[in-house]
C-alpha cells in the first residue's frame, strides 16, 4: 500500500503548474517610469526600472531582446500603457494587456517591485487573460470618432450655458421655440450677441415652420438686458460654433480614414439605399451609410434602431470582424449584456449584469430605447420585456439581441429582414398557446375557444 505522505506528494507533484510562456516578462506601467521584470532564471538582473521617454522604451525593448524575451504582459493604466505597447510590438514582441482589477486582488504587493514579479510570474504560468484589443488600423478611426464624440458633448454644454444666459435675463426663447439651436433660435442668439435689443426686431426672424406666433415671440424676449449675462451669452456662442467647425475638420478626417480601409462588399451585391430622412444635427457630413457598408460588407443600418452613428462607434470600437470572440454570446458577454450569476453554496445571489466600460454598450442601448413606439418585431420585443421586467431590464435585452445580430452580420455575412410586429405577435402567441396545451395535457384538463366552444 501507498502511505499517504507519499500519496500527499505525489498529488501536489500532479497538481504542479506548468510553465506556458518561459520567456515571459512583466511590465508595471507608471506616468514616470516603468518597472520590467523577467525569470530570475533567465536574468542575472531580473526588475529593471526605464523612464517613460521613447530613447528609453527603445532600451527597454533591446533590454528584453537580449535575454530572448518573446512575451510581454502589462497593466491597461490610464493612457501610459500606449507608448510603451506600441513600441513593443513594433519590436516584434507579443503583448499582452490585461485589466488591472484581475491581478491585483492579492494583497501584500505595495511596491512597483513586486507588481510587475507579479505579472510576470501569473503570465508565465498563462493566468492572464489579454484585453480585446481591434485591429491597429482601426486605431486612427476610432481615435477620430471618440474625439468627436467629445466635442459633441462639448457643443451641448454651450448650449445649455447659452439658454442659462437668456433665463437670467428673463429671455424665455427656450419656451417660445422648441429648439433654440434651430434656424430661427440661431438667427435671433446672433442678432443679440450682435447688439439687436427690440423683441419685434427680432420677432421677425420667426421661420415659417415655428408654430408659436410672432406676438407670442415678442412677448418671449421682452427681458432685462444684463451686460454680463450679454457676454456670457456671446461666449458661448463663439465655442458652440467653434466646436462645431472642429466636427467638420474631424469629418474630413474620419472620412479619409474609412476610405483607406479594404473594399468588403460584394461586387454584384447592390449597395443599400441611401437614407432618405432629413440629416440631423451633429451627424456627419459626408455619407457614411455608404462607407460603412464598404468596410463591413453589410448595411447593419438595416437593423431597426441602429443608426449610422451607432454603427460607426460598434465598427470603431469592435473591428470589421469579431473573429477574436468565439460566439456571438462571448461577444455579449464582453459588452456586459449577460447575466453574471454568482453562485455560492448551491444558490444563487445575484443574477444582475456586469458594470462594464464600453462605449459599444452604452451606444446599443440607446439604439435599444429608440424602439420603444416602433412598429418593428424588435420594438415589440422591447415593448413585451419592458412590461415583463421594467424599462432597465428591458433595455438590457433588447441591446442583447441587437449585439448578437450585429455580431451575426458581421462575423458570417447575414443580412436582416424585418419580420414585422404582426408577425412577431402571432409567432408569440402561438408559442404562449403551445405552452398552455402542453400544462393542460399534462394536469388533464383541455383549452376551450370561448368565441367558438372548440376544444384543443
Amino acid at each position: 500500500m501507498v502511505s499517504a505522505k507519499k500519496a500527499k506528494n505525489k498529488s501536489a507533484m500532479s497538481s504542479e503548474l506548468q510553465r506556458v510562456n518561459p520567456r515571459a516578462a512583466g511590465i508595471d506601467i507608471g506616468s514616470e517610469a516603468h518597472y520590467v521584470a523577467v525569470s530570475p532564471e533567465v536574468a542575472d538582473e531580473p526588475v529593471r526600472c526605464f523612464g517613460c521617454y521613447t530613447p528609453d522604451l527603445h532600451e527597454m525593448a533591446l533590454w528584453l531582446k537580449g535575454w530572448n524575451i518573446e512575451t510581454v504582459v502589462m497593466e491597461s493604466t490610464g493612457v501610459y500603457w500606449i507608448p510603451v505597447f506600441q513600441v513593443l510590438e513594433s519590436h516584434g514582441f507579443d503583448v499582452s494587456l490585461v485589466d488591472a482589477r484581475h491581478v491585483n486582488s492579492v494583497p501584500g504587493r505595495e511596491t512597483d517591485v513586486d507588481d510587475c514579479q507579479w505579472l510576470q510570474k501569473l503570465h508565465s504560468f498563462g493566468l492572464l487573460r489579454s484585453c480585446y484589443l481591434p485591429d491597429a488600423e482601426m486605431v486612427p478611426l476610432r481615435a477620430y470618432w471618440r474625439y468627436r464624440a467629445e466635442l459633441v458633448e462639448m457643443a451641448s454644454k454651450q448650449i445649455l450655458l447659452m439658454q442659462k444666459a437668456l433665463e437670467q435675463m428673463n429671455v424665455q426663447l427656450h419656451k417660445a421655440l422648441s429648439d433654440i439651436t434651430g434656424v430661427t433660435g440661431m438667427a435671433i442668439i446672433r442678432a443679440i450677441v450682435a447688439g439687436e435689443r427690440n423683441p419685434a426686431v427680432l420677432a421677425k426672424m420667426r421661420d415659417k415652420a415655428v408654430k408659436k406666433s410672432e406676438d407670442e415671440i415678442v412677448r418671449a424676449l421682452s427681458g432685462e438686458w444684463r451686460d454680463e449675462q450679454l457676454f456670457l451669452l456671446g461666449a458661448a456662442l463663439d465655442l458652440f460654433d467653434l466646436y462645431h467647425t472642429k466636427m467638420a475638420e474631424c469629418d474630413k478626417k474620419t472620412e479619409e480614414c474609412m476610405r483607406s480601409f479594404e473594399d468588403k462588399s460584394e461586387p454584384g451585391k447592390p449597395a443599400p439605399k441611401p437614407n432618405k430622412q432629413k440629416r440631423r444635427k451633429n451627424e456627419p457630413h459626408f455619407d457614411l451609410q455608404s462607407e460603412l457598408y464598404r468596410m463591413a460588407g453589410v448595411d447593419l443600418t438595416a437593423i431597426d434602431g441602429i443608426s449610422s452613428i451607432t454603427a460607426l462607434t460598434v465598427i470603431s470600437e469592435c473591428g470589421t470582424d469579431l473573429n477574436d470572440f468565439a460566439s456571438e454570446k462571448h461577444f455579449s458577454s464582453w459588452l456586459g449584456m449577460c447575466p453574471h450569476n454568482v453562485i455560492t453554496g448551491g444558490k444563487v445571489h445575484k443574477r444582475s449584469t456586469r458594470k462594464v466600460q464600453s462605449r459599444t454598450a452604452k451606444a446599443l442601448r440607446l439604439a435599444a430605447q429608440s424602439l420603444h413606439h416602433s412598429n418593428t418585431a424588435l420594438g415589440a420585443f422591447y415593448r413585451r420585456m419592458k412590461y415583463r421586467l421594467g424599462a432597465a431590464k428591458a433595455t438590457t435585452a433588447t441591446a442583447h439581441k441587437l449585439a448578437c445580430l450585429i455580431f451575426r452580420m458581421i462575423r458570417y455575412g447575414m443580412d436582416y429582414v424585418d419580420r414585422g410586429q404582426e408577425q412577431y405577435n402571432q409567432q408569440y402567441q402561438e408559442r404562449v398557446l403551445k405552452n398552455l396545451r402542453k400544462h393542460a395535457d399534462a394536469m388533464g384538463y383541455a383549452l376551450v375557444n370561448l368565441a367558438t366552444g372548440e376544444v384543443s
